[in-house]
């Protein structure tokens, strides 16, 4: 009777887990429909049935999940934030002087915002004509950007006749000159305004030597085939253009494979909760035919088990899956 209690409860346990993994995916898909449909609508004039079309998910599914389109448009900017944050976190900054941190976050920021031009579009263009609720949170974050930047009172004495005010005039232009660059849709990639911004910053704290040296310093590598080439996290359905439909179940897949590269049929088949062999062979199959996995493995050819690995596309899209998961996950 004991096992059975057990079993039940496990099983009720597993059903909670798939719901939840369920409505983290559906989640997501409706995120980036409202990036995409944002982005080619315009916040003022984008409708719930534009972002739910972009998403292939149902009016009744997006009711469930968010109140309205600002709510939704507010979790899009939570979840940018939340990546910035864990990449800014990477970087181990806190042992770094106050100059070296400002502009390792300053980059940081201009490179994701190069990487996503779509997500720096909307979050920055776009959620200007949002509602109260995104305006808010909007000025949140630069109060919290103006915090770091004051620290640099502590720097010098000469410093004495700066106030807190005068890193809120500094984010500020730092994020008029970076609104401007992405409203006029220039293709020159934000990482070039890095030396002349961080001039800028460190004028009134460091003087005028420190800013020139800024100024000369040499710009972050960022190879020229990733800036503003990649699609924003998980744009609408990430397998549109490879003929495939987007399920809970292919996600599962290409993120087990993800963080266990070199997994076996059996393997992937287990982090993707598939338990039949069968199935499991054909959704490789065709993910691998669409260019999204490939196999390192001999196979069944020589005898050896398949290992599975993602494709730099692979990589794409498993990427644009997850983002606007991760927090939910953390949250639950």
């Amino acid at each position: 009777m004991a096992r059975e209690r057990s079993d039940s409860a496990n099983g009720r346990a597993e059903r909670r887990r798939h719901g939840m993994h369920v409505e983290q995916m559906q989640r997501s898909r409706l995120l980036t429909g409202a990036v995409r449909a944002i982005d080619e609508h315009g916040y003022a004039q984008v409708t719930v049935s534009q972002i739910t079309r972009r998403a292939g998910v149902s009016r009744r599914t997006f009711y469930e999940i968010f109140a309205n389109r600002e709510e939704c448009l507010t979790a899009v900017v939570e979840d940018v934030v939340s990546t910035i944050a864990a990449e800014l976190a990477e970087l181990d900054l806190e042992g770094r002087t106050w100059r070296e941190r400002i502009r390792a976050g300053l980059t940081a920021i201009l490179a994701f915002l190069d990487r996503e031009p779509v997500l720096a579009r909307v979050c920055v263009v776009q959620a200007l004509q949002a509602g109260p609720h995104v305006l808010q949170r909007r000025e949140a974050i630069l109060a919290r950007l103006a915090a770091a930047v004051d620290e640099g009172r502590l720097e010098r004495q000469r410093c004495e006749g700066c106030t807190p005010l005068t890193a809120e005039g500094l984010i500020g232009a730092a994020f008029g000159i970076t609104y401007a660059r992405l409203q006029r849709g220039t293709e020159q990639p934000l990482t070039e305004l890095l030396n002349e911004l961080m001039a800028m910053i460190v004028l009134p704290y460091l003087g005028p030597a420190a800013a020139r040296r800024e100024q000369a310093r040499a710009l972050p590598d960022v190879p020229r085939g990733e800036v503003g080439a990649s699609e924003p996290a998980g744009a609408g359905n990430p397998m549109g253009d490879l003929g495939m439909r987007f399920t809970y179940r292919t996600a599962m897949v290409l993120d087990g494979v993800r963080e266990h590269p070199g997994a076996s049929n059996r393997e992937v088949a287990g982090y993707a909760e598939v338990p039949d062999p069968a199935q499991i062979s054909r959704l490789l199959a065709r993910l691998e035919r669409a260019g999204l996995l490939a196999n390192t493995g001999g196979g069944h050819a020589r005898g050896e088990p398949n290992a599975w690995t993602l494709t730099p596309r692979g990589e794409q899209v498993a990427r644009s899956i997850r983002m606007h998961t991760t927090s939910k996950e953390k949250a639950a």
